[in-house]
């Protein structure tokens, strides 16, 4: 299903679109996430997605309710320390780079990853600049156990159920996750990151 992100938010404001996305997560026992662009937004802090929902604001033309859907997106990471969920997030290590907010935002975001690695219910994987591909750099999507994956665009949101698509999301995915780096590596990555911002 494929949704221009205009019609949707004729509909639905920032905050709502927020909120709408906690029963998928409630109900997802494990969520697998890949980003090539951006940090996934149950690891972002306040200042990260602040900046990211006013660019998305600017780039929609929507009415200012940022600090609303900050909140609601806040307020959603929650399932992260509870539940019986497993999160799985792999980052292109350009992700790290790319500069939301200022200098302080991105240090803070950045110190961000570094602890939430630590939670038991989170994998967090960087697939580093030298890493041999079978596969490019994809578009950034979401899997909802086996059943979904979301993936969104510039101007729209795809929603895919299909089976033989999502079975080609989870091969993508199994994929990328051989090429990634976990643990001490993943942090190296990370603490580099944070030391170009000064």
């Amino acid at each position: 299903m494929y949704v221009e992100w205009r019609r949707v938010h004729k509909q639905k404001t920032l905050r709502h679109l927020q909120e709408g996305l906690v029963p998928l997560y409630e109900r997802t026992r494990l969520h697998r996430v890949y980003s090539s662009d951006v940090i996934p937004g149950l690891l972002q802090t306040e200042g990260y997605v602040t900046a990211s929902l006013a660019s998305a604001a600017w780039l929609r033309d929507l009415p200012d309710d940022i600090p609303e859907a900050v909140a609601a997106r806040l307020a959603r990471a929650r399932v992260l320390r509870e539940g019986n969920h497993r999160f799985v997030m792999l980052l292109e290590e350009n992700v790290l780079r790319h500069r939301m907010g200022d200098e302080e935002t991105m240090a803070g975001q950045l110190g961000h990853l570094l602890s939430v690695m630590s939670l038991p219910s989170v994998s967090l994987g960087i697939i580093p600049f030298e890493s041999r591909r079978i596969i490019w750099p994809v578009e950034t999507f979401n899997i909802y156990d086996d059943e979904q994956v979301a993936v969104e665009l510039l101007t729209a949101q795809v929603t895919v159920t299909a089976p033989g698509e999502v079975r080609d999301y989870l091969k993508t995915f199994a994929e990328l996750q051989k090429r990634a780096v976990y643990g001490a590596h993943a942090r190296s990555l990370i603490a580099s990151a944070i030391e170009t911002l000064g």
